[in-house]
């Protein structure tokens, strides 16, 4: 995770201008934003490089590939096996992401299935892993508001911070 904030005004019209047009090329997006080409190029080396851009298969939609159901799963680990119980975790393809937390849990998964019979088969995966010790789902129901950054961006855009 990275702790400083890189992405200056321009960087987040560039970035706000990708997200009107993914496809669009260095030209198209220099001739946008009135700047060098060269400029779009290092630019967006620099915040690829910096951790900045997320990977193309993050803006995939796990339902395009048939799995149609979300859940959160908080997860419960025994002392000592934090390091152990994330990478074995980590194997597991349906759960697409996991966060330490504090709270009620230790871990909190963003998880994957096809339908309920094979949610229940990937919890108790997850269950099997060493130091996991019990898990809590919670079932999405609805996207009442998909992750999101545009906001931010124009923020700094405009030059706030």
């Amino acid at each position: 995770m990275l702790t400083m904030s890189s992405i200056d005004p321009l960087d987040a019209r560039l970035l706000l201008a990708l997200d009107d047009d993914p496809t669009a090329s260095a030209v198209a997006l220099a001739r946008t934003l009135g700047i060098a080409r060269n400029t779009v190029h290092a630019r967006l080396a620099r915040l690829q490089r910096e951790g900045h851009l997320a990977v193309p298969s993050a803006r995939v939609d796990a339902r395009a590939l048939g799995y149609e159901l979300l859940a959160f799963v908080e997860v419960v680990l025994s002392q000592g096996h934090s390091s152990s119980a994330v990478s074995e975790l980590a194997r597991i393809p349906e759960v697409v992401e996991l966060h330490a937390t504090t709270g009620r849990a230790d871990l909190l998964a963003r998880v994957v299935a096809r339908d309920t019979p094979d949610l229940y088969r990937v919890t108790n995966a997850m269950l099997e892993v060493d130091g996991v010790l019990r898990s809590s789902t919670a079932i999405v129901l609805d996207e009442a508001l998909p992750y999101r950054v545009g906001p931010l961006l124009e923020r700094r855009a405009g030059g706030a911070g």
